[in-house]
Order: C-alpha cells, then sequence, then structure tokens
C-alpha cells in the first residue's frame, strides 16, 4: 500500500506535529509499502485495497476503485493515469 511519504511531510514541515508518519508505520508493522515521486499522483492496489500516496492520487484512486467496482479487476501499481 502507499500513503504520505516522509519526504513529503518532511517538505510541509509536520512531521514533529503528526502522530506518526505513514511510511514509517507501515514498514514498523510488516506492511509492503511503495512510492512515487513526491508530489505526483501515485496508486496502489492490493486485492480490494486501493490506497494514493497524496492528494494528487485522488482522481486515479478513484478510477481504479470505480474499476474494481466494475469488476474489471486491474490489478496494478505505479503513477496514477488520468
Amino acid at each position: 500500500m502507499t500513503g504520505f511519504s516522509n519526504s513529503e511531510e518532511a517538505a510541509v514541515g509536520l512531521t514533529e506535529a503528526v502522530p506518526f508518519l505513514v511510511e514509517d508505520m507501515l514498514k514498523q508493522s510488516g506492511g509492503n509499502y511503495s512510492k512515487g515521486s513526491d508530489w505526483q499522483p501515485y496508486v496502489s492496489i492490493e486485492e480490494n485495497l486501493v490506497t494514493g500516496q497524496n492528494p494528487k492520487s485522488s482522481e486515479g484512486v478513484a478510477w481504479l476503485f470505480l474499476d474494481k467496482l466494475l469488476n474489471r479487476g486491474r490489478s496494478e501499481e505505479g503513477p496514477a493515469a488520468a
């Protein structure tokens, strides 16, 4: 899965303001975390879980989620295609 990266948190100066860093927490908990370039759309899909790295990923997440709902079953990971 993916989520806001440590470097994106640091870029906005929130590493000390948030209770935990998503990237660190997922990795420490044994999660399979992946990410793309900072501030670029990046989505990850695994079975029924669709996640996006940052707000720019929301369109890609929405399209992949809709695709899952329509049972097309795409299973891909990487930059979000609009």
